[in-house]
């Protein structure tokens, strides 16, 4: 007899959390990392490598932080509260751009841009502290059968939101001048994310049992030792996770390339970030089903097999329109490594190892991510954009041979009691 008291919760929880996904993407899409960030930097500088440094903070900032919170983590009873109010700390930043760009916008060039990069490091910490946390609700309230096709899901609802926001904000761009472009762009981020907060405040969560004398979490570093040395698949996981960084470092040059070297206006620029974002909304369901009902392993394989693509249509391209190839490409390689690859490292372990291994998936990648663009600016800068298109797509080559190789499925496990 099925227990429909359980089937409703997880459908409420399916639910409002995929809200939370769409409205959080809203938010981020109307301030977009790939588009609206780089243009309101380039405003104070032409430095490829500071612009490169936009999307590195944010996704080092989003890793770093989670090893060192997973022994505390491994002992909550309930994750949400935690949640909550760590996540305060990856939305507020936005209010403080929208008060750099009407305040200090145009007087005040090198204090703005300072400034803007201390948002930029505070928001991407903010995400890291609540990023593990974060992963262990899912991971206990979302079935592991199921988990792929439910971050698909949350993900493409996100990039729907976010290509919304995309398009509105070009428009913005386009039709208003410059700071109060920006500060609306920023001021529609901090709403929004106020509706996604809210969402996510209607989790449902039951208290787990906190761990008996047998069941304490071991040390961070004993644990992180063990696993490192015993779990073969992983290891090759973190390799080829880190050289995925580099084989994707193109990315965060493509619409720079494009407005400086094939004349892409800001309203087209706005509409390829919309199409990155149309893209994530097709392929996250679709890939993330796959996941659950293929092989997840062949999906990461894949996705880096989508980047090196990417990289070569780029370095190849003789128009803007191939960039539209060049971004769906890109989308496919994004949805792999964040989407996938969070999906894949919640299989990992028993349930008290699983904030070790997420720990370690993240913190251990965050040094290539900040690398990588940096790398990418300084192959830009000395050489040109190409050199950086074309050294990605040999690096995203060899991380599809790993994957192929030597990662291999870890087995589902039951989730946690809901």
């Amino acid at each position: 007899m099925r227990d429909t008291s359980i089937e409703q919760k997880l459908r409420h929880n399916y639910l409002v959390n995929l809200a939370d996904g769409g409205f959080f993407g809203f938010a981020i899409g109307a301030s977009s990392f790939s588009a609206i960030l780089p243009l309101f930097v380039a405003r104070f500088t032409d430095s490829a490598v500071l612009i490169g440094l936009i999307t590195a903070i944010h996704n080092v900032g989003w890793q770093l932080p989670q090893l060192f919170l997973a022994r505390w983590i491994a002992t909550l009873t309930r994750f949400k509260p935690w949640v909550l109010k760590l996540t305060i700390h990856e939305r507020v930043p936005f209010l403080g751009l929208a008060l750099i760009a009407g305040l200090i916008f145009t007087q005040k060039p090198a204090l703005s841009l300072i400034l803007t990069f201390v948002m930029l490091a505070w928001q991407g910490l903010g995400s890291g502290f609540a990023a593990n946390v974060w992963q262990n609700m899912i991971g206990k309230i979302i079935p592991g059968s199921i988990r792929a096709t439910f971050f698909g899901l949350q993900s493409s609802a996100s990039n729907l939101g976010g290509s919304i926001g995309a398009v509105i904000s070009g428009i913005l761009l386009d039709r208003l001048p410059s700071p109060l472009d920006f500060v609306l762009c920023f001021l529609i981020t901090v709403g929004l994310m106020g509706v996604s907060w809210f969402f996510l405040a209607l989790t449902r969560e039951e208290v787990t049992p906190p761990p008996t004398a047998e069941d304490v979490p071991q040390p961070t570093a004993e644990l992180s030792r063990h696993i490192l040395r015993s779990d073969a698949s992983f290891k090759w996981f973190l390799v080829a996770r880190n050289l995925f960084q580099f084989g994707t470092m193109a990315f965060s040059f493509y619409i720079i390339y494009a407005v400086l070297k094939l004349g892409m206006s800001e309203v087209e620029a706005g509409f390829m970030a919309a199409a990155l974002n149309i893209t994530l909304v097709i392929a996250n369901p679709v890939l993330g089903w796959l996941a659950d009902h293929w092989n997840i392993q062949a999906v990461m394989t894949l996705g880096a097999v989508a980047s090196l693509l990417s990289a070569l249509v780029a370095f190849l391209a003789p128009s803007l329109g191939w960039f539209y190839l060049v971004i769906v490409l890109q989308g496919f390689a994004n949805v792999t490594f964040w989407t996938i690859g969070i999906a894949f490292t919640l299989q990992f372990g028993t349930d008290r190892q699983r904030p070790v291994y997420i720990g370690l998936a993240n913190t251990l990648i965050a040094p290539s991510t900040i690398l990588a663009p940096l790398v990418g600016g300084w192959l830009a800068d000395a050489i040109n954009y190409q050199a950086t298109f074309l050294v990605s797509a040999g690096l995203s080559g060899l991380t599809a041979l790993i994957f192929l190789l030597f990662v291999k499925n870890p087995p589902v496990r039951k989730a946690e009691a809901n």
